[in-house]
């Protein structure tokens, strides 16, 4: 009944946490909003709504994980609204599975509409992104690198837009024009320029690393105690 009560005193604590400063070249505060806790479903103190505000009046980095809010929500959508009024975001890229937000984090239309949307708005220098791999039943190294591979993919995807030509069709209101860009580049072949970009960093492309990983896991990974 008394939601007040429960805010004000986290306010008041958030106020006494980050009272000593540190110097944000060395550490970066931030504070994340939850959709639920389990026990707490009908109400959660630190709410979107509660850490926007707190993190925007005390000029603290606000963090959004794209698995603390309702799945009709798009995350992506709030990059552009938040980043008006605060000087940076930090991203918790993480994948729900049924309310359980932190697994192995792939190339899913999620992660694509919030790689796109910091591509397009030009935050890339604003914007800091975490990983999560929590699903413990995944090679540790393989998870790491399926979410690394799965991000950086979702910039390079945004990044070979032809952003130009769709905000030319965009501001003339030829909305048939943008859409039907938007929808050839769907089949356009990223695949082939990503394979390029990981044999000139000297990685390996395709799938040819899952052997590099498995090769790690049976010489290291396996004999430890």
């Amino acid at each position: 009944m008394d939601r007040w009560a429960h805010r004000a005193l986290l306010k008041e604590s958030l106020g006494e946490i980050f009272t000593k400063k540190y110097n944000p070249s060395e550490m970066k505060d931030a504070v994340e909003s939850k959709l639920f806790g389990i026990g707490s479903e009908s109400f959660v103190v630190g709410s979107h709504e509660f850490y926007l505000g707190y993190a925007i009046s005390r000029n603290i980095m606000l963090c959004l994980d794209l698995g603390h809010f309702h799945p009709t929500e798009s995350i992506g959508d709030k990059i552009s609204a938040i980043l008006q009024f605060s000087e940076e975001l930090l991203l918790h890229l993480s994948r729900g599975v049924r309310w359980d937000s932190d697994h192995v984090v792939n190339l899913n239309d999620e992660l694509k509409s919030v790689t796109e949307e910091v591509v397009r708005s030009k935050t890339l220098e604003r914007v800091h992104f975490a990983l999560d791999f929590f699903d413990a039943s995944v090679n540790r190294v393989g998870a790491w690198v399926i979410s690394a591979r799965a991000v950086l993919k979702g910039l390079l995807i945004a990044l070979l837009e032809p952003q130009e030509k769709l905000r030319e069709f965009e501001d003339s209101g030829n909305f048939f024009a943008r859409m039907a860009l938007l929808e050839e580049l769907k089949t356009k072949p990223y695949g082939a320029v990503w394979d390029y970009y990981c044999q000139k960093m000297g990685v390996p492309s395709g799938e040819s690393w899952i052997e590099e990983i498995q090769r790690y896991e049976a010489e290291v990974t396996s004999k430890r105690s």
